[in-house]
């Protein structure tokens, strides 16, 4: 998978991905997931991602987060946050983590708007490979799931209708959904009107 930046960028704490925040390391050090393999860590970080930090969409949350240590904190966000978080939770165990990005219609159909959707992926040494995972959360007609083998995200490109996967791995988070997120002052109207539509 093509790496956008050196592999050490994908270690590093940054403003969004603040994992040496101490509410971040807390979390990381009470869930007893450094005690556990590397997999394992990956998944249980995925887990609580996807299933305890709810969309904000989803819920319909006026709360807007953006770095790792906000989404944490209120438990809910985009998928932009989410994937911060989890790139933070992952990076503050170890695990080389980044940002990937796919072109999507943003509601049903084309005439709806686009818009960019952030998932992760994370460095597996045993394998010597990148896996994706999208922590955005499951719906009806959303199934994401942990695999290190057939990819189980959350949308499935459909390139007849304008979608597209953005090729590699990032280090840090698109200049562009950083911005989106922190001049927001609510979630719903920025998830429904003011989302960028391409990097």
């Amino acid at each position: 998978m093509l790496l956008h930046d050196p592999l050490p960028k994908y270690l590093e704490s940054t403003a969004e991905v603040d994992y040496d925040h101490p509410s971040v390391q807390a979390f990381v050090r009470d869930s007893g997931w450094l005690e556990i393999g590397t997999v394992d860590r990956a998944e249980k970080a995925f887990r609580f991602v996807r299933d305890e930090v709810p969309h904000s969409w989803d819920i319909q949350s006026p709360t807007v987060t953006c770095s790792a240590s906000e989404t944490l904190a209120h438990r809910t966000g985009i998928c932009y946050a989410k994937s911060h978080l989890l790139a933070a939770l992952l990076r503050a165990t170890g695990i080389p983590a980044g940002f990937c990005y796919q072109r999507l219609v943003l509601f049903e159909d084309p005439a709806d708007g686009y818009s960019i959707h952030a998932l992760n992926a994370f460095y597996v040494e045993s394998l010597d490979k990148w896996v994706r995972m999208d922590a955005r959360g499951n719906k009806p007609g959303v199934d994401a799931q942990f695999s290190l083998e057939e990819e189980r995200l959350a949308f499935s490109i459909r390139p007849e209708m304008g979608e597209m996967d953005y090729p590699g791995v990032y280090a840090v988070p698109s200049a562009k959904v950083v911005q989106t997120l922190r001049v927001a002052q609510d979630a719903r109207a920025m998830y429904a009107h003011d989302l960028p539509s391409e990097l």
